[in-house]
């Protein structure tokens, strides 16, 4: 049935308003100055969602005249492509061989080197093998990348890509150590012997739609079907008999934190500050002699320890800041203590920095992961820095600076309140951080309890770290809480004396595994590694 539309220059009679009329708008009106507009019935016979259509009536200026058009007597062609347009596309990154982590990085790194710029890329995802069942577990994901290439010389160069890094395809679907396939580019089709864009694949595999979901949740993947999304599609499959999780690498030595096991166990971070004014345990590791450190440390990883995160510069409210080169003299010996002396032992270290260049020594010293209080904001180098080192960073919401976060803990209930607020400016900082060119695979969040949240505000945050988990555009990442012995305890529980503030730092732990924590950062390793051992047997099965 199509729809018309009459334009008439006298006045018109009124509409029938007891017979329902479809309402088509013509988007020209304006242009044209229509003085009235009238709405008539136009069929009572045919079926539609309102059992008629309608169409309407125009009344023109007496004054319009309508202006000769020339029509050329043969159209012209189309101009031909442009070699050096770019293009978006968006490729499937998948491994099950050897350091599968390992193989998709250095995949991505290829793709840049080649021109072919990774803009952002998804969580990787652990997956069980698909068509061929007998070999081991997937990790999976994708890419948005910016190209110039035409669709065949992009395969051309995946496929060489795939070759460089060794890959050998003895069985179709089976074990390989690096797997790479457009998804989908421009949003065009393409139909070639050697490729199909969009992939045909697409709709029933979860290991690519859970990745794309991610990175376009409401793009329309087929040009001829724009009303469904990729969310649509995720949405459509059966639910897998084991569900899926994210990784996140921390070492090449160590596993990665699968955020979304449910029988996932929380890793305890020591603190070990090396700076004489921190607010809690200030000046106590600063003038020990290197073996009473030692044994401080062996005493964190007898304990339960997982990590050790090691800071030169208090960010204590009114704590002076510290040049470089002290905060390299603070942390630097300490990361090179750990790496000599407990080589033998499964310890990660974590470098609690906000400068770029403190990051980078430490990472060269030992250091595997760089804990930013700032997310990022306060060094503009820090995130460009992490994204060369292909580090793992922990982005922590903060506002402003140490010296003047307190002053900036409004969250007005029409901006989102608390959550909404720290959830939306978290969703930032990733963005930042994907811009900078860190892989999505690579970000730890801390909700930043103490910094920019007074008194109550950070029992609210506990309450509903759950929700900050899946808040849309932070799904899937894993979260790091540090409560240890902080001020809102202590005006909670009545103990003035941060030492002392043991007990309530278990309760706040334990509300932390209880909301979802990968990790817990604490002063107490020895009982809170026990109070996470209780939590972990009560919650993570």
């Amino acid at each position: 049935m199509k729809s018309f539309t009459r334009i008439a220059a006298g006045s018109l009679r009124q509409p029938r308003q007891s017979l329902p009329s479809a309402r088509h708008v013509c988007h020209s009106c304006q242009n044209l100055r229509l003085s009235r507009i009238e709405q008539r019935q136009f069929s009572q016979t045919a079926p539609s969602l309102t059992d008629s259509f309608g169409f309407k009536k125009y009344t023109l200026p007496r004054s319009f005249k309508p202006k000769e058009v020339n029509l050329p007597a043969k159209m012209a062609s189309p101009p031909p492509p442009d070699p050096a347009r770019k293009r978006l596309a968006y490729i499937a990154l998948g491994s099950n061989l050897g350091d599968r982590i390992g193989w998709i990085e250095k995949a991505c790194a290829e793709l840049d080197a080649r021109g072919i710029k990774v803009k952002r890329t998804s969580s990787l995802w652990e997956t069980e093998p698909m068509y061929v069942l007998d070999q081991d577990r997937f990790v999976n994901g994708a890419c948005e990348v910016e190209t110039t290439l035409e669709p065949l010389a992009l395969l051309d160069a995946l496929q060489d890509i795939e070759n460089s890094l060794g890959r050998k395809k003895i069985i179709d679907k089976g074990p390989r150590n690096i797997d790479l396939d457009i998804l989908l580019y421009d949003n065009t089709k393409f139909n070639h012997e050697r490729l199909t864009i969009p992939h045909i694949g697409i709709p029933e595999r979860e290991f690519v739609l859970k990745p794309l979901a991610e990175l376009i949740p409401d793009k329309p993947l087929d040009p001829d079907r724009p009303w469904t999304l990729t969310r649509d599609l995720l949405d459509a499959l059966p639910s897998s008999t084991t569900p899926i999780t994210t990784m996140t690498p921390l070492s090449a030595h160590h596993p990665p934190i699968m955020a979304l096991n449910p029988a996932r166990k929380t890793h305890v971070m020591g603190i070990l500050n090396m700076t004489p004014d921190s607010f809690s345990d200030g000046g106590q590791n600063t003038s020990l002699e290197e073996q009473t450190l030692i044994s401080n440390i062996r005493s964190f990883l007898d304990a339960g320890a997982t990590m050790i995160d090691v800071g030169g510069q208090s960010t204590a409210p009114n704590c002076p800041e510290v040049s470089v080169e002290e905060e390299l003299n603070r942390v630097l010996p300490a990361i090179k203590l750990i790496r000599s002396h407990f080589s033998d032992r499964p310890v990660l270290i974590s470098v609690d920095t906000y400068r770029a260049s403190v990051a980078e020594a430490a990472v060269a010293a030992g250091a595997d992961i760089v804990n930013d209080v700032s997310g990022g904001s306060m060094d503009p180098e820090m995130l460009p820095t992490v994204a060369r080192l292909g580090t793992t960073i922990c982005l922590m919401h903060m506002r402003g600076t140490p010296a003047t976060m307190n002053n900036l803990a409004e969250y007005p209930d029409s901006e989102g309140g608390l959550i909404g607020g720290i959830a939306k400016e978290l969703v930032e900082r990733v963005a930042a951080a994907e811009t900078a060119g860190v892989r999505r695979w690579r970000i730890v969040l801390d909700p930043g309890l103490g910094f920019a949240k007074v008194g109550w505000q950070n029992v609210d945050v506990l309450r509903h770290l759950d929700e900050l988990r899946f808040w849309p555009g932070l799904q899937g990442l894993p979260w790091l809480v540090g409560s240890s012995r902080k001020s809102f305890i202590g005006r909670v529980t009545g103990v003035p004396t941060p030492k002392e503030r043991i007990w309530g730092t278990a309760a706040t732990v334990a509300a932390a595994v209880q909301g979802g924590a990968d990790v817990v950062r604490v002063h107490d390793v020895r009982e809170m590694a026990q109070v996470v051992a209780m939590a972990d047997a009560i919650w993570r099965y």
